[in-house]
Protein backbone atom coordinates (compact mmCIF):
# COMPACT_ATOMS: atom_id res chain seq x y z
CA UNK A 1 0.00 0.00 0.00
CA UNK A 2 1.21 3.51 -1.28
CA UNK A 3 1.10 6.61 1.00
CA UNK A 4 1.37 10.16 -0.33
CA UNK A 5 3.86 12.77 1.75
CA UNK A 6 4.36 16.40 1.54
CA UNK A 7 7.65 18.43 3.23
CA UNK A 8 5.68 21.85 4.57
CA UNK A 9 7.90 24.46 5.63
CA UNK A 10 7.17 27.87 7.15
CA UNK A 11 8.81 31.07 7.73
CA UNK A 12 8.38 34.76 8.61
CA UNK A 13 10.81 36.91 6.99
CA UNK A 14 11.28 40.90 7.42
CA UNK A 15 10.81 41.96 4.08
CA UNK A 16 7.80 43.01 1.55
CA UNK A 17 6.16 39.75 -0.35
CA UNK A 18 7.08 41.86 -3.32
CA UNK A 19 11.09 41.64 -2.33
CA UNK A 20 10.48 38.12 -1.60
CA UNK A 21 8.23 37.15 -4.12
CA UNK A 22 11.36 38.56 -6.94
CA UNK A 23 13.48 36.26 -5.01
CA UNK A 24 11.36 33.69 -5.92
CA UNK A 25 10.49 34.02 -9.64
CA UNK A 26 13.86 35.75 -10.90
CA UNK A 27 15.86 33.18 -12.74
CA UNK A 28 19.25 34.43 -11.28
CA UNK A 29 17.99 35.34 -7.52
CA UNK A 30 16.86 31.44 -7.36
CA UNK A 31 20.30 30.04 -8.87
CA UNK A 32 22.04 31.92 -5.72
CA UNK A 33 19.28 29.69 -3.48
CA UNK A 34 18.54 26.82 -4.86
CA UNK A 35 19.95 25.43 -8.27
CA UNK A 36 20.59 26.65 -11.94
CA UNK A 37 17.31 27.24 -13.57
CA UNK A 38 15.56 28.81 -17.24
CA UNK A 39 12.40 29.65 -14.58
CA UNK A 40 10.03 32.25 -16.14
CA UNK A 41 6.98 33.45 -13.55
CA UNK A 42 3.94 32.60 -16.56
CA UNK A 43 1.73 30.21 -16.23
CA UNK A 44 2.17 27.30 -18.82
CA UNK A 45 5.86 27.76 -18.84
CA UNK A 46 7.58 25.03 -18.86
CA UNK A 47 11.39 25.36 -17.29
CA UNK A 48 14.21 23.01 -15.40
CA UNK A 49 16.48 22.96 -12.43
CA UNK A 50 20.05 21.25 -13.44
CA UNK A 51 21.48 19.69 -10.06
CA UNK A 52 24.14 17.11 -9.88
CA UNK A 53 23.77 14.06 -11.54
CA UNK A 54 22.84 10.73 -9.03
CA UNK A 55 23.23 7.18 -10.60
CA UNK A 56 21.41 7.39 -13.82
CA UNK A 57 19.38 10.33 -13.66
CA UNK A 58 21.10 13.28 -15.35
CA UNK A 59 20.25 16.02 -12.45
CA UNK A 60 17.60 17.76 -14.73
CA UNK A 61 14.06 18.19 -12.62
CA UNK A 62 11.49 19.30 -15.53
CA UNK A 63 8.60 21.66 -14.33
CA UNK A 64 5.83 23.48 -15.35
CA UNK A 65 4.50 26.97 -14.23
CA UNK A 66 0.89 25.79 -12.88
CA UNK A 67 -0.39 28.73 -11.14
CA UNK A 68 0.84 32.65 -10.60
CA UNK A 69 -0.52 35.12 -8.69
CA UNK A 70 2.13 37.70 -7.79
CA UNK A 71 3.33 38.09 -5.08
CA UNK A 72 0.78 35.59 -3.12
CA UNK A 73 1.78 32.01 -5.41
CA UNK A 74 3.02 30.21 -6.98
CA UNK A 75 2.44 26.63 -8.03
CA UNK A 76 4.92 23.86 -9.82
CA UNK A 77 4.73 20.83 -11.16
CA UNK A 78 8.56 19.12 -10.06
CA UNK A 79 9.50 15.58 -11.92
CA UNK A 80 12.79 14.30 -11.89
CA UNK A 81 14.64 11.31 -10.67
CA UNK A 82 14.49 7.69 -12.85
CA UNK A 83 12.50 4.54 -12.43
CA UNK A 84 15.57 2.84 -13.22
CA UNK A 85 17.73 3.76 -10.16
CA UNK A 86 16.88 1.57 -7.17
CA UNK A 87 19.40 3.18 -5.13
CA UNK A 88 17.25 6.28 -5.59
CA UNK A 89 14.12 5.26 -5.30
CA UNK A 90 11.18 5.55 -8.26
CA UNK A 91 10.70 8.42 -10.31
CA UNK A 92 9.32 11.74 -8.66
CA UNK A 93 5.91 13.74 -9.70
CA UNK A 94 4.76 16.21 -7.36
CA UNK A 95 4.10 19.79 -6.97
CA UNK A 96 5.90 22.90 -4.94
CA UNK A 97 3.65 25.93 -3.71
CA UNK A 98 5.02 28.67 -2.64
CA UNK A 99 2.30 31.35 -0.44
CA UNK A 100 3.44 34.66 0.45
CA UNK A 101 1.12 36.42 3.31
CA UNK A 102 1.99 39.86 4.90
CA UNK A 103 2.25 39.68 8.40
CA UNK A 104 3.03 42.21 10.89
CA UNK A 105 6.45 42.85 10.44
CA UNK A 106 7.24 41.32 7.11
CA UNK A 107 5.83 38.01 5.06
CA UNK A 108 4.72 34.57 5.90
CA UNK A 109 6.11 32.58 3.24
CA UNK A 110 4.61 28.66 3.62
CA UNK A 111 6.25 26.19 1.24
CA UNK A 112 4.95 22.86 0.58
CA UNK A 113 6.08 19.90 -1.78
CA UNK A 114 3.72 17.40 -2.14
CA UNK A 115 3.22 14.22 -3.86
CA UNK A 116 6.13 11.90 -1.99
CA UNK A 117 4.47 8.22 -2.90
CA UNK A 118 5.83 5.76 0.08
CA UNK A 119 8.06 3.93 -0.48
CA UNK A 120 9.18 4.78 -3.91
CA UNK A 121 9.96 8.33 -3.05
CA UNK A 122 10.85 7.77 0.59
CA UNK A 123 14.80 8.35 -0.47
CA UNK A 124 13.84 12.10 -1.99
CA UNK A 125 11.78 12.49 0.70
CA UNK A 126 14.24 12.06 3.41
CA UNK A 127 17.22 13.95 1.64
CA UNK A 128 15.10 16.77 0.44
CA UNK A 129 13.22 17.91 3.57
CA UNK A 130 16.21 19.08 5.37
CA UNK A 131 17.03 20.80 2.10
CA UNK A 132 13.89 22.47 1.80
CA UNK A 133 14.49 23.83 5.29
CA UNK A 134 18.35 25.00 4.22
CA UNK A 135 16.80 26.95 1.15
CA UNK A 136 14.85 28.80 2.92
CA UNK A 137 17.50 30.13 5.03
CA UNK A 138 19.09 31.15 1.59
CA UNK A 139 15.69 32.95 0.31
CA UNK A 140 16.44 34.55 3.44
CA UNK A 141 19.84 35.51 3.12
CA UNK A 142 19.15 36.62 -0.49
CA UNK A 143 16.33 38.50 0.03
CA UNK A 144 18.44 40.41 2.49
CA UNK A 145 20.97 41.09 0.05
CA UNK A 146 18.58 42.09 -2.92
CA UNK A 147 17.26 44.62 -0.07
CA UNK A 148 20.47 46.00 0.91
Amino acid sequence: MSETHAITVEKVLPYPAERIWRTLTTSGEIAKWLMPNDFTAEVGRRFTFRTAPMGDWDGVVHCEVLDCDPPRLLRYSWTGGSDSNPAYGSKLHSMVTWTLTPVEGGTHLRFVHDGFVFPGNRFAFDAMGPGWGRAHDSIARVTAERVA
